[in-house]
């Protein structure tokens, strides 16, 4: 058997291994960081989601009051930088940049497993403000992961709004250095994998299956054969592989026009889904963010244009105590082109979905 011969033999044994593992339950999302010339990094995520999410952006200014939205024994924090989020049903900060270059991106992991939030224990944090929380009290993934590795709260989740199932997430972390993190809860116990080697982050398995079924197709190589299907374990591969085969152009407009092909690789088509298949769930919306220039992009599925917001012309100051909102209409159909923060408007804060 020639080499070749062996490689496909080699890939259609691992392909049908993979048919065979039942598919969890969960919706599909990809993070990828690309690491690029001069300093240049970038972060993008896809949204996916089965059904039309609500989902507005929020300047959110420094001085907040927060709850953990848990009860009597919730967490209470002051909110130390001003962020920029994408909001999931305007009940959580499911996405987003803050003034010191630190990005959150929570997706789906069904594995998820998180604490018994019981009488004694730390206070209480609702998974839907805890991007938020990370956002508002760390400029560096370096200082995130000191605290998130023995975090002074309980992480507690709930049903998805309007569904009959638990919210099951977990996280990532990046800043303008190119430091990245991704937090997960297996056994009840946040799990943190630490270092710019993590670039990339989707669904299930648990990350470091991921890693391990991702090194059979490095040993392949990308330029010979990827996989091709909207599974997470396929996207992992296709998004590790393109984010790191892009070339670093030292033109920033340049490399993010590479970025936004690697994470619309990495997209489901409108329409697709079937009940067979929920793990597989269309593309909403995605989101790129330029580190060094302080640009969020936001991309809607249903629009034809892209637009950003630039972090240094918002007045984040306690001072103004001011949310505002850039209102993306029904299913984000609201059309914005170019730079968009102008367009912001004053508006009540949303309240996090808790106990």
């Amino acid at each position: 058997m020639n080499r070749l011969s062996r490689l496909r033999h080699v890939v259609c044994l691992f392909c049908t291994v993979l048919l065979l593992v039942p598919a969890p339950l969960a919706e599909a999302c990809t993070r990828v960081v690309y690491l690029g010339a001069n300093d240049m990094i970038i972060t993008a995520r896809s949204m996916d989601w089965s059904e039309p999410m609500l989902t507005n952006l929020y300047a959110l200014p420094r001085g907040m009051e927060r709850s953990g939205e848990a009860g009597p024994n919730s967490l209470q924090w002051v909110a130390k930088y001003g962020s920029v989020v994408a909001t999931g049903y305007d009940v959580s900060s499911t996405d987003g940049l803050n003034e010191a270059g630190l990005a959150a991106n929570l997706l789906w992991l069904a594995e998820s497993e998180y604490p018994d939030f019981t009488e004694g224990s730390k206070p209480g944090l609702t998974i839907a403000a805890w991007a938020q929380y990370v956002l508002d009290n760390f400029a560096t993934v370096s200082e995130a992961v000191e605290v998130l590795r023995d975090p002074p709260f309980t992480l507690v989740s709930a049903n998805v709004p309007g569904q009959d199932r638990l919210t099951t997430l977990h996280l990532s972390l990046s800043d303008a250095t190119g430091d990245s993190a991704i937090v997960e809860y297996i056994g009840g116990k946040p799990i943190v994998h630490h270092g710019r080697q993590y670039q990339v982050m989707t669904n299930s398995p648990r990350f470091e299956k991921q890693l391990a079924l991702n090194s059979y197709w490095k040993e392949i190589g990308g330029a010979v054969m990827l996989p091709g299907t909207s599974r997470a374990a396929d996207r992992f591969a296709r998004a590790s592989f393109y984010v790191n085969a892009v070339p670093q152009d030292t033109d920033p407009d340049r490399a993010l026009a590479s970025v936004f092909g690697v994470i619309r690789n990495a997209s489901v088509p409108l329409g697709i889904g079937t009940a067979e298949r929920p793990e597989i769930s269309s593309t909403r919306w995605r989101t790129v963010v330029d580190h060094k220039r302080g640009l969020y992009f936001f991309e809607s599925a249903r629009t034809p244009n892209t637009f950003w917001v630039n972090i240094h012309e918002i007045d984040f100051s306690a001072e103004s105590g001011e949310v505002m909102r850039l209102d993306l209409g029904p299913e984000q159909t609201h059309i914005y082109a170019g730079n968009a923060t102008g367009a912001f408007e004053p508006a009540e804060p949303f309240v996090f979905e808790g106990l």
